[in-house]
């Protein structure tokens, strides 16, 4: 029997789906593209935006036009939210939530065997267990996302997330701990670090530990050689976190600090609980400590009632900050989320005028950012051969800056030492040293 999988939004998803992979070729399927024929699909949704959810549907009819008597499983976010939306679309066969990924396999061959479809949504608001989704046999051998938190405690005014997620959930520290001294004798390179809201790790442990904690545990281990953080809350970043994690020898200085706004008014409708000055000093504090330190964010333009003024105060503020990367999303509402409810929504032609502004601004200060490091030697992993090419290979440094290098051995899984010679098209383009 065949199974595909489609996996759409964050990275503990792509850890949940990589759990879900394994259960299946333990029961004895074969893994096949989702392009490909399979006689069971796995849609791992998401529901952050409308499109996420117009992406979701458009993965179950492309599954049904593929094998028409295929089952189709569609799972996580979208499902949990809307389980009664998802069961009516044709041709969905089992519908499961965000806490019960686990018993996919037992569901998909129950209803190959009875042919009747299975809603299986558990309640997550008053959930506090953390599902253990443990992940033996990566597919991916350079580097493993390692799933530490789930659920969200911050209810932001334009976020389905908690409602689909739950409360927040923590993997025991030991538990982490010991994944982290498996991988690493698999080895591993590196490993990442995701939650839902990773800041909160530890917050529902009745042991104290907390996220750097566990970073400073981790960072004794032998074998691993780099550790990454998702996306995390700015407000994780202390003087005094700051100041211990600047000695740690294997965190990758990229942080991905969420912003949403650099003005102050519209960060209080979204229900943040920081000012755009806070989020600055946290970047400076960042900047000061820690040599090459990336820091990238996310920007939503056209919330409810976003002036001009108050969209130039965000560009602005932007502009002066020069981080490394923006991601802009344009608003969406999400029913069920109080930003629904509000008044003087913003024309799309303006979020559209605005989104291409800010991703105008965008490119400049990538640009500017990765032309720090031409003529340096920088440490990079290399993941992979780049697609129709016999000699180059991709990679990323430290600060998760794409690298581009020639090589004539496979140095997939490798971490080289890398003169980085020009930027181009958003990249940059390497020179292998002592490669012999």
């Amino acid at each position: 029997m065949k199974v595909a999988f489609a996996t759409l939004g964050c990275r503990v998803n792509k850890y949940e789906t990589e759990a879900m992979v394994e259960k299946f070729i333990k029961d004895g399927y074969e893994v096949v593209p989702f392009e490909e024929y399979a006689d069971v699909y796995v849609i791992n949704t998401c529901t952050v935006t409308n499109m996420g959810d117009k992406k979701s549907r458009q993965m179950i009819h492309r599954a049904r036009r593929e094998n028409e008597d295929a089952v189709i499983s569609v799972v996580g976010c979208y499902s949990q939210i809307a389980s009664e939306e998802v069961s009516q679309i044709d041709g969905v066969d089992v519908v499961l939530g965000t806490r019960n990924k686990g018993e996919i396999v037992y569901w998909v061959n129950r209803v190959r065997e009875e042919r009747k479809q299975v809603v299986e949504v558990k309640e997550v608001m008053k959930n506090n267990a953390f599902e253990e989704l443990n992940i033996e046999s990566y597919q991916d051998k350079t580097r493993a996302f390692l799933k530490i938190q789930d659920g969200c405690n911050r209810f932001c005014s334009y976020c389905l997330i908690p409602f689909a997620r739950g409360a927040v959930c923590s993997k025991p520290p030991e538990k982490i701990i010991s994944e982290v001294k498996e991988l690493a004798a698999h080895g591993f390179k590196e490993i990442i670090l995701s939650g839902i809201h990773t800041a909160s790790y530890g917050v529902d442990l009745e042991e104290d530990c907390s996220l750097l904690s566990v970073l400073e545990q981790i960072d004794k281990i032998p074998g691993i050689e780099r550790v990454r953080i998702g996306s995390i809350d700015p407000q994780f970043f202390t003087e005094g976190v700051i100041e211990r994690i600047s000695v740690l020898k294997k965190l990758c200085p990229h942080f991905h600090l969420s912003l949403q706004s650099g003005c102050n008014e519209t960060l209080k409708r979204m229900n943040r609980r920081y000012t755009a000055g806070e989020y600055e000093k946290i970047v400076e504090d960042l900047r000061s400590n820690i040599d090459d330190v990336s820091i990238t964010t996310d920007i939503i333009v056209g919330f409810p009632e976003e002036t001009e003024e108050e969209f130039n105060t965000t560009y602005e503020f932007l502009k002066r900050i020069k981080l490394s990367k923006i991601h802009v999303f344009k608003y969406s509402p999400r029913k069920g989320t109080k930003a629904a409810e509000m008044k003087n929504s913003v024309d799309g032609n303006i979020k559209d005028e605005r989104s291409s502004k800010l991703i105008a601004l965008d490119k400049v200060m990538e640009e500017e950012f990765m032309k720090k490091f031409l003529g340096r030697n920088m440490e990079v992993l290399y993941e992979q051969k780049c697609s129709n090419s016999q000699d180059l290979y991709e990679g990323y440094t430290p600060n998760y800056i794409k690298v581009v290098s020639k090589s004539e051995k496979d140095i997939s899984g490798s971490i080289k030492n890398t003169e980085i010679v020009q930027t181009k098209n958003g990249i940059l383009e390497g020179n292998l040293l002592n490669d012999c």
